[in-house]
């Protein structure tokens, strides 16, 4: 899909604070409101925007260590029902499938390095095809950001 300046500008208004007014945005950009809600219409039915988020202070909740855990599987394993499985732990915030050492790669919140055991134990070592678990404890993220439009 093809953005002119205009969607550039919405987009990087939106990324920027996701609750912005619509008609903000428009006195911004020099447009009604109505065209932004038809170009923010447009950008979502091209799937260039993927949805609106709110982010939630994890320390302020008394989620106080993140960390990434690699994981390597038995030769026999069925990816998507280790997905399916990590999918039940809500402390896993993401998953990749990668290439290199692991075969999937995951970040996990817990409130604390005892939490982090216990998830690591008593739910990720036990599901069916996990071979091997390493994982690495974040000690503060430096960046967390959109790509630049």
């Amino acid at each position: 899909m093809k953005i002119d300046g205009i969607d550039k500008k919405i987009i990087r208004s939106l990324v920027k604070d996701a609750r912005i007014p619509i008609l903000t945005i428009a006195r911004e950009v020099g447009i009604s409101g109505a065209a932004i809600h038809q170009r923010l219409r447009k950008l979502e039915k091209a799937k260039l925007i993927h949805g609106y988020h709110m982010k939630i202070n994890h320390s302020s909740i008394g989620y106080d260590t993140t960390s990434f855990v690699g994981i390597h599987l038995e030769p026999v394993a069925v990816l998507s029902s280790i997905i399916k499985r990590l999918k039940e732990i809500p402390e896993v915030l993401e998953s990749h499938y990668t290439t290199g050492d692991y075969s999937i790669f995951i970040k996990i919140m817990c409130k604390n390095n005892q939490d982090l055991i216990r998830i690591l134990e008593t739910k990720i070592q036990q599901i069916k095809g996990v071979s091997k678990i390493e994982t690495f404890i974040s000690l503060e993220q430096q960046i967390d950001r959109q790509i630049h439009i």
